[in-house]
């Protein structure tokens, strides 16, 4: 957007570019000294993690622990378990988003899990996390990776997911499943054998990422979406394993770890409650503003309609008195056009009377 500015302004706008500038180097050189930092602590956490494999596949014992209490009888000496079994396993399925992806068929895979590691890209920007396991019924694969790699180290965007291809053993996979139908043939009795392949939901479907189609006339908008989705699934799900799973493998195998994610979620849904509240707040403000103009805006036209009555009430009496008057008048005419009637029939008698008076005779005259 180019906007017009004046030449106070545009030196005004040339120092402020100025801070900008000084403002983005400090925020490269944070960024260079986290990870500096964080490599630090990463190799300071190095030998902790050492010990607890050691101690998880059997290899070492807890420092400390005495003959005695490690010996026991001979009979637990025979049926004795190295380490601590399934424990990458139980870690996992722990948390409920990682419980989710793990279906039923995979946790026999995911029992030989001996370790899971990550470490930062060198070339890049971004992140991989190895899956490290034992000789297994599977598949060949002693080390399963997935590579992140983003785009923004401060606002990460994804730009690329990329798995290992497992090398499955024959009728081992759990990511696609066979089906084999029997179709009878028309005139004879040896059916044909159909077989079909379907994707399996399976937890290793995490080492197959889903990418978007380069070519933008392939895409469906709902399934482009549907795929979005599961892009963003896929990155929460690695993010998780590197974040939570790997530096507190311990307390997510014991169930602590739950209580402090279950304790940070009810603070998040408390923040959330206490923001519906204030939403609720305005909203009701609202309402309540809006209930008031609509009460002012018929409170109005009510006092409109009554001003309209009482003007039509004013013409109607008006009316009506008129009419009054008008038929008062008529009736007085009435009674003036009578009463003359009768004084003229009266009057006319009277003449009549005195003319039949002068036409008799003298003798039938009446005095």
């Amino acid at each position: 957007m180019k906007v017009s500015l004046s030449p106070k302004v545009r030196k005004r706008m040339e120092g402020l570019r100025h801070l900008q500038s000084q403002h983005d180097e400090l925020e490269a050189q944070f960024l260079e000294e986290r990870k500096a930092l964080e490599a630090k602590y990463q190799k300071l956490y190095q030998p902790l993690y050492t010990k607890r494999f050691e101690i998880v596949n059997g290899l070492k014992e807890v420092e400390g622990a005495t003959l005695t209490e490690l010996a026991g009888t001979k009979e637990d000496q025979a049926t004795e378990e190295k380490g601590v079994p399934e424990f990458w396993l139980a870690a996992m399925k722990t948390h409920e988003v990682l419980a989710a992806e793990i279906k039923g068929r995979d946790e026999g895979a995911l029992k030989f899990i001996n370790d899971i590691k990550w470490s930062r890209l060198q070339d890049s920007e971004g992140f991989r996390l190895e899956f490290y396991f034992n000789p297994n019924t599977y598949f060949k694969n002693s080390v399963l990776t997935k590579t992140y790699r983003i785009i923004d180290e401060l606002d990460p965007i994804l730009s690329q997911a990329i798995g290992t291809e497992i090398e499955w053993y024959p009728g081992k996979c759990l990511t696609k499943k066979v089906i084999v139908k029997k179709k009878p043939r028309r005139g004879s009795k040896i059916a044909k054998t159909i077989t079909t392949i379907k994707k399996s939901e399976s937890f290793f479907t995490f080492f197959t990422p889903p990418r978007i189609p380069e070519n933008e006339d392939d895409r469906d908008d709902d399934a482009y979406d549907e795929l979005q989705d599961m892009i963003e699934q896929d990155y929460i799900v690695g993010m998780i394993i590197r974040d939570k799973t790997i530096p507190h493998a311990v307390s997510w195998f014991t169930g602590e770890a739950t209580k402090d994610d279950e304790a940070e979620k009810e603070g998040e849904r408390k923040e959330g409650v206490k923001k519906d509240v204030n939403e609720d707040h305005d909203e009701e403000k609202e309402r309540a503003l809006k209930k008031g103009v609509e009460d002012e805006r018929k409170e109005g036209m009510e006092d409109v309609h009554e001003d309209h009555n009482e003007e039509e009430g004013g013409k109607g009496a008006l009316k009506k008195g008129v009419e009054e008057k008008e038929a008062e008048k008529q009736v007085e005419k009435k009674k003036n056009g009578g009463a003359q009637i009768q004084e003229g029939q009266k009057n006319g008698g009277a003449q009549i009377q005195e003319d039949q008076k002068k036409e008799l005779p003298p003798e039938c005259r009446q005095l």
